[in-house]
Order: C-alpha cells, then sequence, then structure tokens
C-alpha cells in the first residue's frame, strides 16, 4: 500500500495544494467523487487516459489512511 500512496502528491503549486496523482491535475476527491457515482476504473481511465489503475488504487489507499484517525466530529 505504501508504494501506490507514493503515487499521491502534494504541491502548493497544483489545485491549490490538494492531493492529487502524480503531480498532475487530477485531485483524489475527483477519483473518489468519480469511484462513488458508480464509475468503474476502466471508465475513469477512458475518459481521462493519463490516469492508470493503480493511480485510482492510491486515491483509495490514501483515503483509507486519511480515514485513520481517532475521531470525528461535524462530518455531514
Amino acid at each position: 500500500m505504501s508504494n501506490l500512496i507514493e503515487r499521491i502528491t502534494i504541491d502548493q503549486e497544483i489545485c491549490h495544494g490538494k492531493p492529487c496523482i502524480r503531480g498532475m491535475r487530477y485531485p483524489v476527491e475527483m477519483i473518489l467523487d468519480l469511484l462513488s457515482s458508480g464509475m468503474s476504473f476502466e471508465e475513469i481511465i477512458g475518459d481521462y487516459p493519463a490516469i492508470e489503475t493503480d493511480d485510482i488504487k492510491a486515491c483509495l489507499a490514501f483515503a483509507s489512511k486519511y480515514m485513520d484517525i481517532k475521531t470525528l466530529s461535524n462530518v455531514a
């Protein structure tokens, strides 16, 4: 999993510092939104050919790691 997460970069000059895929302008948030809307990996890659399967897996791994926190408040 750690190798996958290395695909996620944070740069203040790209997408205002949001976590993105490999320094490109594809925020993790966008990929998660596409997945939650029901798009498959293949559909996402078809719409965004620069994205690889491991990039999508990296977004999921990053989100999983990010959610590994002790408490949540005012989430919804």
